[in-house]
């Protein structure tokens, strides 16, 4: 997990995973199962006007091969049949058009306002979804992508967030830190396959002893 988080830690709107400990009778910290970690990475300019950035909750609506899917990765860009996508074909959805896809001239410059109304030529072609899934209800696709593990539930449309063009959002991944644990596990793990070796030489001992006196 944690090395996953670290090969992730320059992919754009990657959300980090953790260790979710639980104590039982021995007093002793167990990892019961992991979780993500929503919290939002940090904005930079990036000057591309297909990139963008969610300021507040909430996760860019897609649709995907078998339903919704959401991310906080805006790096987007004009599809093959001239929708705004992301590099996986997932298209975002308009909110004012039953969420199909919205359609943009690849050769006029596209606008897009933090409310995520999406113009070209100042002719506006429709809205960008923004979605607050639950948290516990989502499911990793991949690095980035995340989909709903109950799709009856109806999903409310993110409050008060912004949409910033030309700027992306970073993973979230504080790299000292799962650093210093990859490390102190890497260290943890080779104390267990020496004690292993040690247990082994000594039972082969024993053995042998019992051996020699019979």
């Amino acid at each position: 997990m944690l090395a996953n988080n670290i090969a992730n830690s320059a992919t754009a709107g990657f959300k980090s995973d953790r260790e979710f400990y639980g104590l039982y009778q021995s007093q002793l910290p167990v990892i019961e199962r992991q979780w993500t970690d929503y919290s939002q990475g940090t904005l930079i300019q990036t000057g591309n006007p297909l990139d963008l950035a969610l300021n507040g909750q909430g996760m860019f609506a897609l649709n995907g091969p078998n339903g919704i899917v959401y991310t906080r990765a805006g790096n987007f860009q004009i599809s093959r049949n001239n929708q705004l996508a992301n590099a996986g074909g997932y298209t975002l959805r308009d909110v004012r058009n039953n969420g199909n896809p919205i359609n943009v001239d690849p050769a006029q410059p596209v606008e897009i306002s933090k409310t995520g109304v999406v113009s070209q030529g100042g002719q506006e072609l429709g809205q960008i979804e923004i979605d607050a899934p639950d948290a516990q209800a989502l499911a990793k696709m991949g690095s980035t992508n995340f989909s709903l593990t109950d799709k009856s539930s109806a999903i409310p449309a993110a409050a008060g967030t912004e949409i910033l063009q030309g700027q992306i959002e970073q993973s979230n991944v504080p790299v000292s830190e799962s650093a210093v644990k990859l490390v102190g596990i890497m260290r943890q793990f080779e104390m267990l396959q020496r004690a292993i070796t040690l247990d082994t030489d000594m039972t082969k001992r024993a053995i042998d002893e019992v051996a020699k006196v019979s």
